[in-house]
Protein backbone atom coordinates (compact mmCIF):
# COMPACT_ATOMS: atom_id res chain seq x y z
CA UNK A 1 0.00 0.00 0.00
CA UNK A 2 1.37 3.43 -0.93
CA UNK A 3 1.77 5.79 1.98
CA UNK A 4 1.31 9.52 2.16
CA UNK A 5 3.38 12.09 4.03
CA UNK A 6 2.00 15.60 4.39
CA UNK A 7 4.10 18.69 5.15
CA UNK A 8 2.10 21.68 6.39
CA UNK A 9 3.82 25.01 5.76
CA UNK A 10 5.66 26.17 2.64
CA UNK A 11 8.34 28.35 4.22
CA UNK A 12 11.99 27.35 3.91
CA UNK A 13 11.66 24.72 6.69
CA UNK A 14 8.71 23.03 4.99
CA UNK A 15 10.39 23.22 1.58
CA UNK A 16 13.60 21.70 2.95
CA UNK A 17 11.59 18.92 4.62
CA UNK A 18 9.66 18.18 1.43
CA UNK A 19 12.75 18.16 -0.77
CA UNK A 20 14.63 15.93 1.67
CA UNK A 21 11.73 13.48 1.67
CA UNK A 22 11.85 13.30 -2.14
CA UNK A 23 15.61 12.67 -2.01
CA UNK A 24 15.30 9.91 0.58
CA UNK A 25 12.45 8.05 -1.07
CA UNK A 26 14.34 8.15 -4.36
CA UNK A 27 17.46 6.74 -2.68
CA UNK A 28 15.52 4.03 -0.86
CA UNK A 29 13.27 3.22 -3.82
CA UNK A 30 10.09 3.56 -1.82
CA UNK A 31 7.00 5.31 -3.13
CA UNK A 32 5.06 7.32 -0.57
CA UNK A 33 3.11 10.27 -1.92
CA UNK A 34 4.29 13.63 -0.56
CA UNK A 35 2.05 16.66 -0.28
CA UNK A 36 3.06 20.18 0.74
CA UNK A 37 0.20 22.38 1.94
CA UNK A 38 0.72 26.14 2.00
CA UNK A 39 -1.98 28.52 3.25
CA UNK A 40 -0.90 31.51 1.12
CA UNK A 41 -0.61 31.91 -2.63
CA UNK A 42 3.19 31.65 -2.64
CA UNK A 43 6.02 29.57 -1.21
CA UNK A 44 8.92 30.88 0.82
CA UNK A 45 7.33 32.36 3.94
CA UNK A 46 9.39 35.35 5.03
CA UNK A 47 11.76 34.93 2.07
CA UNK A 48 10.57 37.34 -0.60
CA UNK A 49 12.71 38.78 -3.40
CA UNK A 50 11.28 41.46 -5.65
CA UNK A 51 12.62 42.94 -8.88
CA UNK A 52 11.95 46.67 -9.25
CA UNK A 53 13.47 47.66 -12.58
CA UNK A 54 17.19 46.90 -12.24
CA UNK A 55 17.02 46.78 -8.44
CA UNK A 56 16.80 43.53 -6.47
CA UNK A 57 14.91 44.00 -3.21
CA UNK A 58 14.92 41.45 -0.38
CA UNK A 59 11.78 41.67 1.72
CA UNK A 60 13.00 39.12 4.25
CA UNK A 61 16.34 37.36 4.89
CA UNK A 62 19.00 38.50 2.42
CA UNK A 63 21.54 35.73 3.06
CA UNK A 64 22.55 32.74 5.14
CA UNK A 65 25.59 31.98 7.28
CA UNK A 66 28.21 29.77 5.67
CA UNK A 67 29.59 28.54 9.02
CA UNK A 68 26.45 26.44 9.49
CA UNK A 69 26.76 23.90 6.66
CA UNK A 70 23.16 22.92 5.92
CA UNK A 71 22.21 25.71 3.51
CA UNK A 72 25.45 25.35 1.53
CA UNK A 73 24.97 21.58 1.31
CA UNK A 74 21.42 22.01 0.09
CA UNK A 75 22.58 24.43 -2.62
CA UNK A 76 25.19 21.88 -3.70
CA UNK A 77 22.60 19.09 -3.90
CA UNK A 78 20.31 21.38 -5.89
CA UNK A 79 23.13 22.13 -8.33
CA UNK A 80 23.15 25.89 -7.72
CA UNK A 81 26.51 26.28 -6.02
CA UNK A 82 27.70 28.34 -9.00
CA UNK A 83 24.88 30.82 -8.29
CA UNK A 84 26.18 31.61 -4.79
CA UNK A 85 27.92 34.91 -4.09
CA UNK A 86 29.77 36.11 -1.01
CA UNK A 87 29.32 39.41 0.73
CA UNK A 88 31.62 42.18 -0.50
CA UNK A 89 34.59 41.79 1.86
CA UNK A 90 36.14 45.04 0.60
CA UNK A 91 33.41 46.96 2.42
CA UNK A 92 32.50 44.97 5.52
CA UNK A 93 32.62 47.85 7.98
CA UNK A 94 29.67 48.11 10.39
CA UNK A 95 28.66 51.46 11.84
CA UNK A 96 27.15 52.03 15.27
CA UNK A 97 25.00 55.06 16.00
CA UNK A 98 26.60 56.99 18.86
CA UNK A 99 25.04 60.22 20.11
CA UNK A 100 23.39 60.79 16.75
CA UNK A 101 26.46 60.17 14.57
CA UNK A 102 27.94 57.07 12.94
CA UNK A 103 31.03 55.50 14.45
CA UNK A 104 32.66 52.41 12.93
CA UNK A 105 32.74 49.27 15.01
CA UNK A 106 36.43 49.06 16.01
CA UNK A 107 38.59 46.84 13.80
CA UNK A 108 39.03 43.49 15.46
CA UNK A 109 35.78 43.75 17.42
CA UNK A 110 34.66 40.22 16.67
CA UNK A 111 31.04 39.50 17.56
CA UNK A 112 30.83 41.00 21.05
CA UNK A 113 34.42 41.35 22.24
CA UNK A 114 37.60 43.14 21.11
CA UNK A 115 40.54 41.22 19.68
CA UNK A 116 42.80 44.22 18.91
CA UNK A 117 44.03 46.79 21.41
CA UNK A 118 44.78 49.96 19.40
CA UNK A 119 41.39 50.27 17.63
CA UNK A 120 39.71 49.78 21.02
CA UNK A 121 41.80 52.54 22.59
CA UNK A 122 40.97 54.95 19.77
CA UNK A 123 37.21 54.40 19.44
CA UNK A 124 34.88 56.99 20.99
CA UNK A 125 32.15 54.34 21.39
CA UNK A 126 33.29 53.58 24.95
CA UNK A 127 34.44 55.75 27.83
CA UNK A 128 37.84 55.11 29.40
CA UNK A 129 36.07 53.49 32.31
CA UNK A 130 34.21 51.24 29.87
CA UNK A 131 37.44 50.31 28.10
CA UNK A 132 39.19 49.46 31.37
CA UNK A 133 36.18 47.42 32.48
CA UNK A 134 36.39 45.50 29.21
CA UNK A 135 40.12 44.86 29.70
CA UNK A 136 39.43 43.42 33.16
CA UNK A 137 37.60 40.55 31.47
CA UNK A 138 40.97 38.97 30.71
CA UNK A 139 41.45 38.36 34.44
CA UNK A 140 37.93 37.49 35.59
CA UNK A 141 37.30 34.00 36.92
CA UNK A 142 34.78 31.67 35.32
CA UNK A 143 31.20 32.27 36.35
CA UNK A 144 28.89 29.78 37.98
CA UNK A 145 27.39 27.22 35.59
CA UNK A 146 24.19 26.93 37.65
CA UNK A 147 20.98 27.53 35.69
CA UNK A 148 20.22 29.53 32.58
CA UNK A 149 21.56 33.08 32.26
CA UNK A 150 20.30 35.91 30.11
CA UNK A 151 22.54 37.15 27.34
CA UNK A 152 22.48 40.63 28.90
CA UNK A 153 23.55 39.29 32.28
CA UNK A 154 26.43 37.37 30.73
CA UNK A 155 27.75 40.35 28.75
CA UNK A 156 27.34 42.70 31.68
CA UNK A 157 29.16 40.25 33.95
CA UNK A 158 32.03 39.56 31.58
CA UNK A 159 32.47 42.82 29.61
CA UNK A 160 30.46 45.54 31.32
CA UNK A 161 27.35 47.65 30.76
CA UNK A 162 28.79 49.80 27.98
CA UNK A 163 29.48 46.79 25.76
CA UNK A 164 25.93 45.63 26.35
CA UNK A 165 24.38 49.01 25.57
CA UNK A 166 26.59 50.03 22.66
CA UNK A 167 27.43 46.78 20.85
CA UNK A 168 25.69 43.66 22.10
CA UNK A 169 22.13 44.95 22.27
CA UNK A 170 22.03 46.46 18.74
CA UNK A 171 23.84 43.49 17.16
CA UNK A 172 21.53 41.03 18.93
CA UNK A 173 18.59 43.21 17.96
CA UNK A 174 19.60 42.75 14.34
CA UNK A 175 19.71 38.96 14.68
CA UNK A 176 16.82 38.15 17.02
CA UNK A 177 14.75 41.39 17.12
CA UNK A 178 14.77 40.72 20.86
CA UNK A 179 15.45 42.09 24.33
CA UNK A 180 18.82 40.67 25.51
CA UNK A 181 17.62 40.92 29.14
CA UNK A 182 15.16 38.11 28.34
CA UNK A 183 17.17 36.05 25.87
CA UNK A 184 18.69 32.77 26.99
CA UNK A 185 22.46 32.63 26.55
CA UNK A 186 22.56 28.86 26.01
CA UNK A 187 19.68 28.92 23.51
CA UNK A 188 20.97 31.82 21.39
CA UNK A 189 24.76 31.96 21.69
CA UNK A 190 25.99 28.83 23.46
CA UNK A 191 29.48 29.36 22.08
CA UNK A 192 30.01 32.14 24.65
CA UNK A 193 29.27 29.94 27.64
CA UNK A 194 31.52 27.29 26.06
CA UNK A 195 34.28 29.86 25.64
CA UNK A 196 34.04 30.80 29.29
CA UNK A 197 34.10 27.14 30.30
CA UNK A 198 37.07 26.15 28.14
CA UNK A 199 39.14 29.36 27.88
CA UNK A 200 37.83 31.34 30.88
CA UNK A 201 38.34 34.70 29.10
CA UNK A 202 35.94 35.61 26.27
CA UNK A 203 38.41 38.15 24.84
CA UNK A 204 41.17 35.54 24.74
CA UNK A 205 38.86 32.98 23.14
CA UNK A 206 37.67 35.51 20.55
CA UNK A 207 41.27 36.44 19.73
CA UNK A 208 42.05 32.78 19.04
CA UNK A 209 38.90 32.50 16.93
CA UNK A 210 39.87 35.59 14.95
CA UNK A 211 43.31 34.12 14.28
CA UNK A 212 41.67 30.93 13.00
CA UNK A 213 39.45 32.96 10.66
CA UNK A 214 42.43 34.96 9.39
CA UNK A 215 44.31 31.76 8.57
CA UNK A 216 41.26 30.47 6.70
CA UNK A 217 41.03 33.70 4.71
CA UNK A 218 44.75 33.52 3.85
CA UNK A 219 44.32 29.93 2.69
CA UNK A 220 41.63 31.07 0.25
CA UNK A 221 38.44 30.09 2.06
CA UNK A 222 35.69 29.78 -0.56
CA UNK A 223 32.96 31.76 1.17
CA UNK A 224 32.58 34.81 3.36
CA UNK A 225 30.52 34.51 6.54
CA UNK A 226 27.40 35.72 4.70
CA UNK A 227 26.35 34.11 1.42
CA UNK A 228 23.42 34.67 -0.92
CA UNK A 229 22.34 33.87 -4.48
CA UNK A 230 22.78 35.97 -7.60
CA UNK A 231 19.01 36.25 -7.99
CA UNK A 232 18.30 36.74 -4.30
CA UNK A 233 17.05 34.31 -1.68
CA UNK A 234 13.84 33.67 -3.63
CA UNK A 235 16.04 31.77 -6.09
CA UNK A 236 16.57 29.09 -3.44
CA UNK A 237 12.80 28.81 -2.90
CA UNK A 238 12.06 28.59 -6.62
CA UNK A 239 14.81 26.03 -7.23
CA UNK A 240 13.51 23.71 -4.51
CA UNK A 241 9.95 24.06 -5.79
CA UNK A 242 11.07 23.23 -9.34
CA UNK A 243 12.69 20.00 -8.12
CA UNK A 244 9.53 18.68 -6.45
CA UNK A 245 7.32 16.18 -8.30
CA UNK A 246 4.31 17.60 -10.12
CA UNK A 247 1.28 17.70 -7.84
CA UNK A 248 3.31 17.95 -4.61
CA UNK A 249 2.58 21.61 -3.82
CA UNK A 250 -0.92 22.81 -2.92
CA UNK A 251 -1.13 26.59 -2.49
CA UNK A 252 -4.02 28.45 -0.83
CA UNK A 253 -4.60 25.33 1.25
CA UNK A 254 -4.70 26.02 4.98
CA UNK A 255 -4.76 23.22 7.54
CA UNK A 256 -7.60 24.10 9.92
CA UNK A 257 -7.96 20.91 11.97
CA UNK A 258 -6.31 17.63 12.81
CA UNK A 259 -7.60 14.23 13.92
CA UNK A 260 -6.01 10.86 14.58
CA UNK A 261 -7.79 7.87 13.06
CA UNK A 262 -6.98 5.10 15.51
CA UNK A 263 -8.41 2.36 13.31
CA UNK A 264 -6.30 3.27 10.29
CA UNK A 265 -3.40 4.67 12.32
CA UNK A 266 -3.37 7.78 10.20
CA UNK A 267 -3.81 11.54 10.41
CA UNK A 268 -6.84 13.33 9.01
CA UNK A 269 -6.07 16.94 8.07
CA UNK A 270 -9.03 19.27 7.53
CA UNK A 271 -8.36 22.19 5.18
CA UNK A 272 -10.04 25.49 4.40
CA UNK A 273 -11.36 23.93 1.20
CA UNK A 274 -13.67 21.66 3.20
CA UNK A 275 -11.46 18.80 2.16
CA UNK A 276 -10.02 16.09 4.39
CA UNK A 277 -6.59 14.71 3.59
CA UNK A 278 -5.41 11.43 5.07
CA UNK A 279 -1.73 10.99 5.91
CA UNK A 280 0.43 8.26 7.40
CA UNK A 281 2.87 10.86 8.70
CA UNK A 282 2.83 14.60 9.20
CA UNK A 283 5.33 17.45 9.50
CA UNK A 284 4.10 20.76 10.88
CA UNK A 285 6.54 23.35 9.51
CA UNK A 286 4.62 26.30 10.94
CA UNK A 287 5.15 29.06 13.48
CA UNK A 288 4.91 27.49 16.94
CA UNK A 289 1.63 29.25 17.73
CA UNK A 290 0.02 27.90 14.54
CA UNK A 291 1.13 24.36 15.34
CA UNK A 292 -0.33 24.88 18.84
CA UNK A 293 -3.72 25.84 17.39
CA UNK A 294 -3.85 22.69 15.26
CA UNK A 295 -2.64 20.36 18.02
CA UNK A 296 -4.58 21.70 20.99
CA UNK A 297 -7.53 19.27 20.80
CA UNK A 298 -5.15 16.30 20.51
CA UNK A 299 -2.29 17.15 22.85
CA UNK A 300 -3.05 20.22 24.94
CA UNK A 301 0.13 20.10 27.04
CA UNK A 302 2.26 20.09 23.91
CA UNK A 303 0.18 22.94 22.51
CA UNK A 304 0.58 24.99 25.70
CA UNK A 305 4.36 24.69 25.51
CA UNK A 306 4.29 25.81 21.88
CA UNK A 307 2.08 28.78 22.70
CA UNK A 308 4.55 29.83 25.41
CA UNK A 309 7.20 30.63 22.76
CA UNK A 310 6.64 34.33 22.20
CA UNK A 311 7.31 36.08 18.88
CA UNK A 312 8.19 39.61 17.82
CA UNK A 313 7.19 41.40 14.61
CA UNK A 314 9.50 43.23 12.22
CA UNK A 315 9.27 45.10 8.93
CA UNK A 316 11.84 45.87 6.26
CA UNK A 317 11.71 49.21 4.47
CA UNK A 318 13.77 49.30 1.26
CA UNK A 319 14.49 52.64 -0.42
CA UNK A 320 16.36 53.36 -3.65
CA UNK A 321 18.36 56.52 -4.37
CA UNK A 322 20.82 57.92 -6.82
CA UNK A 323 24.26 57.50 -5.30
CA UNK A 324 24.86 61.25 -5.65
CA UNK A 325 21.88 61.93 -3.35
CA UNK A 326 23.53 60.19 -0.37
CA UNK A 327 26.21 62.35 1.31
CA UNK A 328 27.59 59.38 3.27
CA UNK A 329 29.98 57.26 1.18
CA UNK A 330 28.34 53.96 2.29
CA UNK A 331 31.67 52.16 2.74
CA UNK A 332 30.28 49.27 4.77
CA UNK A 333 27.55 46.68 5.22
CA UNK A 334 25.35 49.04 7.17
CA UNK A 335 24.60 50.44 10.59
CA UNK A 336 23.04 49.27 13.85
CA UNK A 337 21.16 51.45 16.29
CA UNK A 338 21.43 50.94 20.06
CA UNK A 339 18.08 51.18 21.86
CA UNK A 340 19.53 53.88 24.12
CA UNK A 341 19.67 56.15 21.04
CA UNK A 342 15.82 56.15 20.98
CA UNK A 343 15.52 56.09 17.20
CA UNK A 344 12.82 54.64 14.95
CA UNK A 345 14.86 51.95 13.23
CA UNK A 346 16.74 48.90 14.55
CA UNK A 347 19.36 48.85 11.80
CA UNK A 348 19.96 49.67 8.14
CA UNK A 349 21.74 47.50 5.58
CA UNK A 350 23.54 49.12 2.65
CA UNK A 351 22.20 46.37 0.38
CA UNK A 352 23.86 47.52 -2.84
CA UNK A 353 27.24 47.61 -1.06
CA UNK A 354 26.88 44.32 0.80
CA UNK A 355 26.09 42.28 -2.33
CA UNK A 356 26.66 42.90 -6.01
CA UNK A 357 23.73 43.11 -8.40
CA UNK A 358 21.34 44.77 -5.96
CA UNK A 359 21.31 48.17 -7.69
CA UNK A 360 22.46 49.50 -11.09
CA UNK A 361 25.64 51.55 -11.35
CA UNK A 362 25.28 55.01 -9.90
CA UNK A 363 22.41 54.02 -7.58
CA UNK A 364 22.11 52.75 -4.02
CA UNK A 365 19.63 50.50 -2.23
CA UNK A 366 19.14 50.85 1.53
CA UNK A 367 17.10 48.53 3.74
CA UNK A 368 15.96 49.59 7.22
CA UNK A 369 14.49 47.36 9.92
CA UNK A 370 11.59 48.48 12.10
CA UNK A 371 9.85 47.03 15.16
CA UNK A 372 11.15 44.09 17.16
CA UNK A 373 10.64 43.25 20.81
CA UNK A 374 11.89 46.62 22.09
CA UNK A 375 9.81 48.82 19.75
CA UNK A 376 6.62 46.87 18.95
CA UNK A 377 4.52 50.03 18.50
CA UNK A 378 6.65 51.12 15.52
CA UNK A 379 5.67 47.95 13.65
CA UNK A 380 2.03 48.99 14.01
CA UNK A 381 2.54 52.21 12.00
CA UNK A 382 0.74 52.38 8.66
CA UNK A 383 2.95 52.28 5.55
CA UNK A 384 2.93 56.04 4.98
CA UNK A 385 3.98 56.78 8.58
CA UNK A 386 6.58 54.02 8.60
CA UNK A 387 8.19 55.27 5.40
CA UNK A 388 8.24 58.80 6.80
CA UNK A 389 9.87 57.61 10.04
CA UNK A 390 12.57 55.72 8.17
CA UNK A 391 13.30 58.62 5.83
CA UNK A 392 13.57 60.92 8.83
CA UNK A 393 16.19 58.61 10.38
CA UNK A 394 18.15 58.23 7.13
CA UNK A 395 18.20 62.00 6.82
CA UNK A 396 19.57 62.39 10.34
CA UNK A 397 22.12 59.56 10.10
CA UNK A 398 23.19 59.57 6.43
CA UNK A 399 22.21 63.07 5.36
CA UNK A 400 19.71 61.81 2.76
CA UNK A 401 17.22 64.57 2.02
CA UNK A 402 16.06 63.49 -1.46
CA UNK A 403 12.87 61.56 -2.06
CA UNK A 404 13.53 57.90 -2.82
CA UNK A 405 13.02 56.54 -6.33
CA UNK A 406 10.76 53.95 -4.71
CA UNK A 407 9.97 52.44 -1.32
CA UNK A 408 8.99 48.83 -0.61
CA UNK A 409 7.71 47.76 2.81
CA UNK A 410 7.52 44.08 3.75
CA UNK A 411 5.89 43.19 7.06
CA UNK A 412 6.57 40.01 9.03
CA UNK A 413 4.07 39.81 11.90
CA UNK A 414 4.90 37.44 14.77
CA UNK A 415 7.72 36.00 12.69
CA UNK A 416 10.70 36.05 15.04
CA UNK A 417 10.58 33.56 17.94
CA UNK A 418 12.10 34.81 21.18
CA UNK A 419 14.47 32.28 22.76
CA UNK A 420 13.86 33.51 26.26
CA UNK A 421 15.24 32.20 29.55
CA UNK A 422 14.31 28.55 29.94
CA UNK A 423 13.99 27.99 26.18
CA UNK A 424 16.17 24.86 26.12
CA UNK A 425 14.15 23.31 28.94
CA UNK A 426 10.93 24.14 27.10
CA UNK A 427 12.22 22.48 23.93
CA UNK A 428 13.08 19.36 25.92
CA UNK A 429 9.51 19.29 27.25
CA UNK A 430 8.12 19.79 23.75
CA UNK A 431 10.22 16.91 22.44
CA UNK A 432 9.10 14.70 25.34
CA UNK A 433 5.44 15.42 24.58
CA UNK A 434 6.09 14.94 20.87
CA UNK A 435 7.61 11.51 21.44
CA UNK A 436 4.19 10.32 22.65
CA UNK A 437 2.50 11.32 19.39
CA UNK A 438 3.00 8.87 16.49
CA UNK A 439 4.22 9.89 13.04
CA UNK A 440 4.42 13.62 13.77
CA UNK A 441 7.36 16.02 13.58
CA UNK A 442 7.76 19.77 14.04
CA UNK A 443 10.07 22.00 12.02
CA UNK A 444 10.79 25.72 11.90
CA UNK A 445 12.67 28.60 13.48
CA UNK A 446 11.08 28.31 16.93
CA UNK A 447 13.17 25.43 18.22
CA UNK A 448 16.91 25.19 17.53
CA UNK A 449 17.90 28.30 15.56
CA UNK A 450 16.33 31.22 13.69
CA UNK A 451 18.57 31.51 10.62
CA UNK A 452 17.99 30.11 7.13
CA UNK A 453 20.57 27.36 7.64
CA UNK A 454 18.95 26.42 10.97
CA UNK A 455 15.51 26.24 9.35
CA UNK A 456 16.83 24.01 6.56
CA UNK A 457 18.43 21.72 9.13
CA UNK A 458 15.19 21.62 11.12
CA UNK A 459 13.17 20.59 8.06
CA UNK A 460 15.65 17.97 6.91
CA UNK A 461 15.90 16.43 10.37
CA UNK A 462 12.11 16.24 10.61
CA UNK A 463 11.97 14.42 7.25
CA UNK A 464 14.65 11.91 8.22
CA UNK A 465 13.05 11.27 11.61
CA UNK A 466 9.62 10.63 10.09
CA UNK A 467 10.92 8.15 7.55
CA UNK A 468 12.68 6.25 10.33
CA UNK A 469 9.40 6.17 12.26
CA UNK A 470 7.43 4.91 9.27
CA UNK A 471 9.56 1.78 9.16
CA UNK A 472 8.05 0.73 12.49
CA UNK A 473 5.03 2.71 12.05
CA UNK A 474 2.40 0.51 12.49
CA UNK A 475 3.00 1.57 15.93
CA UNK A 476 -0.01 1.34 18.17
CA UNK A 477 -1.94 4.56 18.70
CA UNK A 478 -1.42 4.08 22.42
CA UNK A 479 1.13 6.89 22.42
CA UNK A 480 -1.43 9.41 21.22
CA UNK A 481 -4.06 8.05 23.61
CA UNK A 482 -1.60 8.50 26.47
CA UNK A 483 -0.85 12.04 25.32
CA UNK A 484 -4.55 12.85 25.27
CA UNK A 485 -5.08 11.42 28.74
CA UNK A 486 -2.14 13.30 30.23
CA UNK A 487 -3.40 16.50 28.58
CA UNK A 488 -6.86 16.01 29.93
Amino acid sequence: MNRRIVVVGGGISGLAATYRLTELIRERKIRPEILLLEASQRLGGSIATERVGDFLVEGGPDSFISEKPWALRLCERLGIRSRLISANTAHQKIYVVYKGSLQPLPDGFFLLAPTRLWPLIRTPLFSWRGKLRMACELFLPRGSADGDESLASFIRRRLGQEVLDRIAQPLIGGIYAADPEKLSLTATMPRFSEMERTRRSIIWAMWLEQRRRSRQAESGARWSLFVTLVGGMQELVETIASRLPVGTVHLNTKATGLEWNAAKKSWIITTNKAKKIEADALILALPAYRSAEILFSLASELAQELWAISHSSTATVSLAYRQSEIPHNLDGFGLVVPAIESRKIIACTFSSIKYSGRAPDGYALLRAFVGGALQPSLFEQDDHTMEGSVREELSALLGVSASPLFCRIHRHPHSMPQYQLGHDERIRRIEAHLSKVPALALAGNAYHGVGIADCIHSGEEAAERLLRQLKVSSESPAGLDAARKSSG
